[in-house]
């Protein structure tokens, strides 16, 4: 086997398909100038079904060897879609991801023929919440539309990043699982700066990110009623 797969599990009973999926890609990937793939998954489940997992991994290789993928750190599978306005970008984003060999899902659209946005902050969600992908990606106009909409459906905590910390601090500390980003914003190459920060992220489950988190998945629940 090349590398090394670490997976626990927060709650027992709940299968993860996408990790035995990546860990079998795992144990057949070639190794690079000598420098091992190092692969580590990190899963937790803190309340019921999928819709609140928390799902990391990182991917690692030598330093002192360059990655020869566009994203050198991915998580496991990642569902892309957007609007008309954001397909231009939307397209460069799916052949970015493509030409670092990460899984996706492509959600659409696939042309600048005029649709709505919620329709594909939908399509990238229900991949999420039924545990098909990990992450997502939306892209929209501005990036508002696609997250506000997002943003209505349980499990998913997506946000507008046009920066990298933001990109990768909103995993990190608020388990974000969908980035937001607007065609008419920001270009392809900080584009490719910020998924690749986003999809790098691990979420990192301090005593204060936890408390917090547990806050907003009681407002998502309860609404102001709890």
């Amino acid at each position: 086997m090349v590398g090394e797969v670490k997976v626990s599990y927060g709650v027992a009973g709940h299968e993860f398909p996408n990790v035995s999926r990546i860990a079998q890609k795992c144990d057949s990937a070639p190794e690079t100038a000598g420098a091992p793939l190092v692969t580590s998954y990190r899963v937790a489940v803190t309340s019921d079904k999928l819709r609140s997992r928390r799902l990391s991994a990182s991917r690692t290789r030598n330093p002192h060897v360059p990655s020869m993928s566009p994203v050198a750190t991915v998580p496991l599978l990642v569902a892309v879609g957007g609007d008309h306005a954001g397909f231009p970008l939307k397209k460069w984003v799916v052949e970015l991801l493509r030409a670092g060999d990460v899984p996706l899902i492509d959600c659409g659209t696939d042309d600048e023929t005029s649709c709505d946005y919620p329709d594909f902050a939908a399509a990238v969600s229900r991949e999420i919440v039924t545990g098909k992908a990990d992450r997502g990606v939306l892209v929209c106009g501005s990036g508002v539309g696609v997250s506000v909409a997002a943003n209505k459906i349980k499990g998913i905590r997506a946000a507008i990043c046009h920066d990298t910390y933001s990109a990768h601090q909103g995993v990190e500390h608020d388990d974000m699982n969908v980035l937001c980003i607007g065609a008419r914003v920001i270009g392809p190459d900080l584009a490719r700066e910020i998924v690749s920060a986003f999809l790098a992220a691990r979420y990192t489950p301090g005593e204060r990110h936890s408390r917090r988190l547990d806050k907003v998945l009681r407002l998502e629940r309860d609404g102001l009623t709890g």
